[in-house]
């Protein structure tokens, strides 16, 4: 009896594992060939793009150098053919400056009249006899189209006699000219000679570059002008088609040669009509694909294996510490601070680091934002009380005074209502949120009385873009800045250096910025780095805030992205920029910013 049920226990364990391993042998197999077919269709996709994409940089590299082919030799006709006589020495002097300006580029510049004959030369040197000018086909093809420029096949230049007996390879670019010949208008033929190994070393360079095809150029006739396999086509050793590539627009073609497969790409060149062709062989990439197969087979073998091994004990390791973590969190929420389990598998282990490190990110940030909102109360709270400073108000009073006693009343009245001005906007009703345009009347209220007690020994300037008043900021940052402008930068400055302040506002994009900026004595570079950051530089007779508070004030709101930024030089001045998020200024973005401490918008 007992060997019946321990055989019944082993055929349901054997099935259930038999039906485990089919299913995973099944599924592996398949994903593997279903992996392996997508490898190969992606590697062949990837492969032509990537050959298309480096067809079309290339082209456009060859349109670029022969596009300032075509500039060089428009300058030689209009700003020196058309313009200077081929008689006076002006003309070879222009001729030769713009040769030796683009000689890395360019063999030789030729002027001929319509007959053949030899006007100028770069660089001058002796004509080969029994060349006959007229003969050449670049010469009879821009006589024979004149309204164009003309491209040809690259050749050996056998115009002019070279003493080291070196052979330029050349591709010709002619046209048709007008020629001023004292009073005679003539016509003419003007031949710029491109070095061919400019293109060449752009085609060679991709070629080496790209083992699993190549690259060649050929013109709209289906002249080769380049090929990696040039010698061996000469030889007849190998074959091309490029007669029929000639016909073919811009695109990927199938094409066979010699029983081969293959894929033909095609970008045509503007202005020549040249073709610039990419071959990719039908079995490029055969050995990684032969790789990908081996790799494919291993890991299918491996799969199984593994499933062998695990399906027995995947149950029990995976749900045993998840029930425990699962009681630990349960704890966790009806009241009590267990610690989290941390155990099983490294994925359940992750579980339980972020749960706890969770837990305690919360309670960090709890406090976090109980500290923040304590560090916006204070700022606030300490910004308004420097803008009611009482030595700034006693002094105001008694500038006053002195102007009544003096007949000055106008001066009296002006400063009592920049002063009502100043106390308006920074009561604002207890809101900490203001628009830019209350901001700048602040500003210019403080600044008026201050150049009153200063006796207008500093002028003061305002350039603000007006589109910037409609937008929100915190209330009373500029003042603070200004009387660190006044106090430390131009207030002890002798008239005669033309002390200034310049207050300044612009926009970019979703970013506004304002400036305050100083010609006065400036900072050293210890103090501009220790100044956002130093508790112990806060100005002792400034605003009592300074700008760190200015600075976290900013901050606390709008996030650590925004804020001041400070930069001085010793006796050359300070400019202090204020970075503020574009916020219209609004009932309801008034109403959610001053609800929160840092704009969520």
């Amino acid at each position: 009896m007992i060997r019946k049920i321990v055989k019944r226990e082993f055929d349901i364990q054997s099935m259930i594992m038999a039906v485990l391993t089919m299913l995973t042998v099944v599924t592996s197999v398949l994903m593997g060939f279903l992996l392996y077919n997508r490898y190969g269709n992606a590697s062949r996709q990837i492969e032509l793009r990537d050959t298309q994409r480096l067809l079309e940089s290339t082209a456009t590299s060859i349109e670029t150098y022969l596009r300032n082919m075509r500039q060089i030799e428009d300058t030689i006709n209009y700003s020196v053919i058309q313009e200077l006589d081929v008689s006076d020495a002006q003309f070879n002097q222009e001729l030769s400056l713009l040769y030796e300006t683009n000689k890395d580029k360019i063999q030789s510049v030729v002027l001929c009249d319509d007959n053949g004959q030899l006007i100028a030369a770069e660089p001058v040197i002796v004509q080969k006899e029994g060349v006959d000018i007229s003969e050449q086909s670049w010469f009879r093809v821009a006589v024979g189209e004149i309204e164009n420029m003309h491209f040809s096949v690259p050749h050996i230049q056998n115009l002019f006699e070279d003493d080291s007996y070196r052979y330029h390879r050349v591709i010709s670019l002619s046209r048709s000219v007008d020629i001023i010949d004292g009073d005679k208008p003539r016509n003419g033929v003007l031949l710029v000679d491109m070095k061919y190994s400019n293109i060449s070393d752009i085609l060679d360079r991709i070629n080496r570059e790209n083992k699993e095809c190549y690259y060649y150029l050929c013109d709209g006739d289906g002249n080769i002008i380049y090929h990696p396999h040039a010698m061996e086509l000469f030889r007849g050793l190998f074959e091309e088609n490029n007669m029929d590539v000639a016909d073919y627009k811009d695109g990927i073609y199938d094409d066979k040669i010699n029983g081969e497969k293959r894929k033909v790409i095609v970008s045509t060149i503007p202005y020549t009509g040249w073709k610039l062709v990419g071959v990719v062989s039908q079995n490029a990439k055969t050995d990684s694909l032969s790789r990908f197969r081996y790799y494919i087979m291993s890991i299918i073998t491996l799969l199984i294996m593994m499933n062998l091994l695990v399906n027995r004990i995947i149950t029990k390791k995976i749900s045993s510490p998840i029930l425990r973590l699962d009681n630990s969190v349960k704890a966790y929420e009806a009241g009590e601070k267990p610690n989290i389990y941390i155990g099983g598998s490294s994925e359940i282990r992750h579980l339980g680091h972020s749960v706890q490190k969770s837990y305690e990110q919360i309670e960090s940030l709890m406090r976090e934002i109980v500290d923040q909102q304590n560090k916006r109360r204070k700022s606030e709270i300490d910004a308004l009380q420097s803008q009611i400073h009482p030595h700034f108000l006693y002094n105001t009073l008694e500038s006053i005074t002195w102007m009544i006693e003096g007949n000055r009343n106008k001066d009296a009245v002006f400063m009592i209502s920049e002063l009502a001005k100043l106390f308006r906007i920074s009561l604002s009703k207890g809101k900490t949120i203001i628009s830019i345009e209350d901001e700048l009347q602040h500003c210019r209220s403080y600044m008026n009385i201050q150049k009153y007690r200063y006796r207008e020994k500093f002028a003061v300037q305002y350039d603000i873009d007006e589109e910037l008043y409609s937008y929100c900021t915190v209330k009373l940052i500029l003042q603070p800045i200004l009387e660190n402008a006044i106090y430390y930068g131009v207030g002890d400055m002798d008239e005669d250096d033309e002390p200034m302040i310049t207050v300044k506002g612009y926009r970019e994009e979703n970013d506004i910025y304002l400036c305050v900026e100083d010609n006065g004595m400036g900072m050293r570079e210890e103090d501009v780095k220790n100044i956002l950051t130093d508790n112990q530089k806060v100005p002792k007779h400034g605003s009592g805030v300074g700008l760190i508070n200015v600075h976290a004030r900013i901050q606390l709101m709008f996030g650590e992205q925004y804020g001041l930024h400070v930069e001085s030089e010793a006796d050359e001045g300070t400019v202090v920029t204020i970075h503020l998020p574009a916020i219209p200024f609004t009932k309801e973005n008034c109403e959610e910013l001053e609800k929160t401490d840092i704009w969520k918008g």
